[in-house]
């Protein structure tokens, strides 16, 4: 087992790794086309790692999650579009998703009025951002259950199979 670092500003591609008690040798060996030299400058910020080996750290380390950091935080155009999601219990992600889609239905009679003439003026700006707010928050929701799910899958947890049989069944 490798020894703990002592490091605090870890990112998640070191955390994940530690998390799985593996050595940089060891991520390297398993992820075979990441030098362990890579992967101590990925995490410890000398280097940004291309888009191509956080998806194979992502399927090696069974975290879907390492994607979405990536993209939220290191991707220039995610940056600008991709809101970073934390994934939590199934439990907290349904909750939350149900109190966004009231907050939107709470507000579905004024974004008809708003959208209602095809434009935004002037006096319904602020009412027109707050929704958007909103509707984000449901965006983002989503974005977190897909993760969940697909983590679930990766790590056994649920049946890749089954789902897969089903997805087809329901085309």
């Amino acid at each position: 087992m490798p020894k703990k670092s002592n490091k605090e500003d870890k990112n998640p591609y070191f955390l994940k790794r530690e998390e799985l008690q593996l050595t940089r040798d060891q991520a390297s060996e398993l992820l075979e086309s990441i030098t362990a030299d890579k992967i101590e400058k990925i995490e410890n910020k000398r280097m940004k790692p291309h888009p191509d080996e956080v998806l194979e750290m992502a399927k090696k380390y069974k975290a879907p999650e390492l994607c979405n950091y990536f993209c939220s935080n290191q991707c220039p155009i995610g940056q600008l579009y991709v809101p970073e999601v934390t994934i939590g219990e199934l439990s907290q992600i349904i909750i939350r998703m149900v109190a966004s889609l009231n907050d939107v239905q709470d507000n579905q009679k004024k974004l008809i009025s708003i959208a209602a003439d095809g434009c935004i003026d002037d006096s319904e700006i602020e009412d027109f951002l707050k929704i958007q707010d909103k509707l984000e928050k449901i965006s983002a929701t989503v974005q977190a259950l897909q993760l969940w799910s697909e983590k679930m899958i990766n790590t056994g947890v649920i049946d890749g199979e089954k789902i897969e049989a089903c997805r087809k069944r329901m085309k």
